[in-house]
């Protein structure tokens, strides 16, 4: 077996090569004509000129080589007491029933698709259905509000949306279709139709243009795969911008196969038959990559988890969910672990559960405090993996890749970077910052297959927020530093998206919706620290003249959550006289965030009145 630091420097010093035997595992329609298209540098694209199809790959192809009775995904939704088990066959026949039934309400090859559902079947056989047409789709994760709802129709323009009656929390039950009606009233862009899955815990009254999703799928006809090209959009999926605006990452359909096939058993070391479990929400790009994409790819067994696994019903779900389906290999964020241990911190639950089959714990989503990785490792008995990546990467950046060769652990570093990884560390101006100097984390183009290769209808906004910075890099917007051994550390964000429980939001868009308040003159949003989530936002407010405090905290908080979301929880809402700025009139966010995490800075910020930072000390304190 090759070491990590032979088949990374293969991957850097002949990409085409490398890549070109990963995609082989594959099956191609027609095969590509060129591995790496460098003619639109720095736009650079993979396997230009191959057809593929992402569905078949995922399951047709499982069928046709006679796996069809192996379990494809596995739904355990103890929220609602239920357990399904659809096989490769079975997972086939019903995405391709719907896809038959899209495809008859007009969808085709290039069509967008917008998913609005909980961790439902469904959403996975929608996702599947859109990738079988060749039709491109929009997960928006289930908790996101009308308004934010309505920013990505505008964007992405779909022709049909897919959505749910409600979504089912321990404590509430949530109606989206209320939700989806608001934001069809708010966007301009008018959506010719939507699919609603009636779920008995709230129905929704079908309105004009609405289907129900039992009736849509029995009316459907087994399809065919499209083929597409290999550069066409596979999926869009929306993060936080710095701007509050939404922006749409693209993943394309023949690098996202190769690269995230590659990647399960290289990085997470599992093999076809082997259960992986990614412990997150189909929203998200983890529930893309590694609840979807990457499982299906490898002919994993993957699980769909509906409802929070801490605490419902005890702080021993995970492992009774380990024990049961036998998982091989679990991927969650810290948060969840944390809230694990404060639950059980001698992990009295694990031990009732046999969990001798896990062989590795991934973690992903923010940084992973030493303290947490040492209590999982001590419970657990297996590696407990901290890797790093991002939406817009789709797939880790740096890891302990398990597949290739298990290196030394190192509290706070997801260890090294992963083959087709060209990762580095420059100062502000530019510059190799040498090693243990923290700086801006980027890669060097071209990026490797699988992440992205722009932004949906918006290419000048890609450059201009990736690219343009450090030119032949991509900039990352993570700080942090690479050691003598090559281990990279991520320390922060150099950018106003801040990371609870492993969803980044935009500060930016939370001081939209704060400014609109009657009663805010000036705001601030920061990211502090928070033992359970990693980062919770504050608020700090300045009220206009005359204006009464007293509601403003409560409102503005409800108000954070009606537009955004409830994983956009304020923390707390500070009602404060003025705000420490610079000489310019800029808000020292990054001064507020270090006093409120009780940090000294290197040097004193330069603002026009100390006895403004004198008072959010003495707010600490109170």
């Amino acid at each position: 077996m090759s070491s990590l630091r032979e088949v990374h420097r293969a991957s850097l010093e002949d990409p085409e090569t490398f890549w070109a035997e990963a995609a082989r595992e594959l099956d191609w329609v027609r095969p590509w004509d060129g591995v790496l298209d460098e003619r639109r540098a720095p736009f650079y694209r993979w396997f230009q000129g191959g057809l593929i199809n992402t569905c078949h790959n995922a399951l047709d192809r499982h069928v046709a080589s006679g796996h069809g009775d192996q379990p494809a995904l596995i739904y355990d939704s103890p929220i609602t007491g239920t357990k399904q088990t659809f096989t490769y066959a079975a997972l086939t026949d019903r995405v391709s029933r719907f896809a038959g039934a899209l495809a008859k309400r007009g969808v085709g090859k290039g069509d967008r698709v917008i998913i609005y559902m909980p961790m439902v079947p469904e959403a996975v056989v929608g996702m599947l259905a859109c990738a079988r047409l060749g039709a491109i789709h929009s997960v928006v994760f289930g908790g996101f509000a009308a308004a934010e709802l309505a920013k990505r129709i505008d964007d992405a323009r779909p022709k049909l949306i897919l959505s749910a009656s409600c979504g089912i929390e321990p404590s509430r039950v949530i109606p989206y279709a209320p939700l989806l009606r608001e934001a069809l009233a708010l966007a301009q862009h008018e959506v010719e139709r939507c699919v609603i899955l009636q779920r008995q815990q709230a129905p929704a009254e079908l309105a004009a243009g609405e289907e129900s999703w039992a009736e849509v799928e029995a009316g459907g006809e087994p399809v065919p795969c499209t083929p597409v090209d290999a550069t066409d959009p596979l999926y869009i999926l929306y993060t936080s911008g710095t701007t509050g605006e939404p922006k749409g990452i693209v993943r394309d359909n023949g690098g996202h196969a190769v690269a995230l096939n590659w990647t399960m058993k290289n990085v997470y070391g599992v093999e076809p038959g082997d259960t992986y479990w990614a412990a997150s929400d189909v929203g998200w790009v983890v529930g893309h990559s590694y609840i979807v994409y990457g499982p299906l790819l490898n002919r994993c067994t993957t699980i769909l988890y509906e409802g929070k696994p801490v605490g419902t019903p005890d702080a021993g779900a995970f492992w009774r969910v380990v024990e049961e389906l036998n998982v091989r290999v679990l991927f969650t964020a810290p948060t969840a672990i944390r809230a694990i241990k404060q639950q059980d911190p001698e992990g009295e639950h694990a031990r009732k559960h046999d969990t001798r089959g896990l062989r590795a714990l991934f973690l992903a989503g923010e940084r992973c405090d030493p303290a947490t990785l040492e209590w999982a490792q001590g419970v657990l008995k297996v590696p407990v993996i901290d890797h790093w990546w991002q939406t817009e990467t789709g797939w880790a950046v740096a890891s302990n890749c398990l597949g290739i060769e298990r290196l030394p652990v190192k509290p706070g570093s997801p260890t090294r970077p992963v083959p087709g990884w060209d990762v580095r560390v420059l100062d502000d101006e530019g510059q190799p910052a040498s090693p243990g100097t923290i700086g801006n984390i980027v890669a060097r183009l071209p990026l490797p297959p699988g992440a992205l290769p722009t932004l949906w209808s918006a290419e000048n906004r890609y450059r201009e927020a990736y690219l343009d910075e450090f030119p032949g890099y991509y900039k990352t917007a993570d700080a942090g530093m690479i050691d003598e051994d090559g281990y990279v550390f991520v320390m922060s964000r150099t950018d106003d998206v801040i990371n609870v429980a492993g969803h980044r939001l935009s500060t930016g868009a939370m001081e939209e919706v704060l400014a609109g308040h009657s009663a805010v003159a000036e705001c601030a949003v920061v990211g502090v620290s928070d033992e359970l989530k990693g980062q919770r936002p504050m608020a700090f407010v300045v009220l206009k003249s005359g204006a009464p405090e007293s509601a403003v905290a409560d409102e503005t908080k409800t108000m954070v959550r009606d537009k955004i979301g409830p994983i956009a929880s304020l923390k707390s809402v500070h009602v404060v006289e003025r705000l420490p700025k610079t000489r310019s009139g800029k808000i020292l966010r990054k001064t507020l965030r270090s006093i409120m995490d009780g940090q000294e800075w290197k040097t004193p910020p330069t603002i026009e009145d100390a006895t403004v930072l004198d008072d959010f000390v003495k707010l600490t304190k109170t």
